[in-house]
């Protein structure tokens, strides 16, 4: 099963506190109380800990013995590196794939989620801006690669962006997911992929 794949009550908890992680509201150490967390959002602590599991496979929180789960520390710089280039590599391979693969639905989809990111880009919600980029590299990942490429890819891009944090997107980069897009409705890998490189560009 894939690791995001979740009921609708669990994906809509995991997604406030995996922004919460990412933004900073929820800082390095910070624990995450079972109890705590199923007052806050009105559930029993069975999709609790559900959530807090899927946290932990994109590597988002660590359980430490007894104690609890907390929000893991950041990436040092190395390691950012290396997993950096392995999502690189997954979202390359994928991007290939999909060329051949994209239906007029699919181009359709990732039209309207860049259309998104303008919009979230055009009146600072960063937030949102985040979240729909993800969605889009998401939307890529699933259509043009199997269940494990994603399985792979999905804690490598949620440890990516815990730490990066908050970043808004600007001109020059959103015209880079157009190019993307245009490379995918001529079936020009080449060119899609050099706008992926210059997406993910450090």
């Amino acid at each position: 099963m894939n690791l995001h794949k979740v009921s609708t009550i669990q994906n809509q908890i995991s997604d406030i506190l995996r922004t919460e992680i990412i933004s900073g509201q929820l800082g390095v150490g910070d624990k995450l109380n079972e109890i705590e967390l199923a007052k806050r959002f009105g559930v029993s602590r069975g999709p609790i800990r559900d959530v807090l599991l899927l946290l932990g496979k994109e590597g988002l929180t660590y359980t430490k013995g007894s104690s609890g789960t907390f929000i893991s520390d950041p990436l040092d710089n190395k390691t950012e590196k290396i997993l950096c280039g392995i999502r690189l590599k997954l979202e390359e391979f994928s991007l290939k794939q999909l060329i051949n693969t994209a239906t007029f639905k699919d181009l359709l989809d990732l039209e309207s989620i860049i259309s998104r990111m303008d919009m979230y880009m055009s009146c600072g919600n960063k937030v949102d801006c985040v979240n729909t980029t993800i969605d889009f590299h998401k939307h890529c990942v699933e259509l043009g690669g199997c269940s494990d490429i994603f399985n792979v890819w999905y804690p490598i891009i949620m440890r990516i962006h815990a730490n990066m944090g908050l970043q808004c997107l600007d001109s020059f980069c959103l015209q880079n997911y157009l190019d993307l897009l245009d490379g995918l409705k001529r079936k020009d890998s080449h060119s899609a992929v050099i706008a992926l490189k210059k997406i993910l560009k450090p």
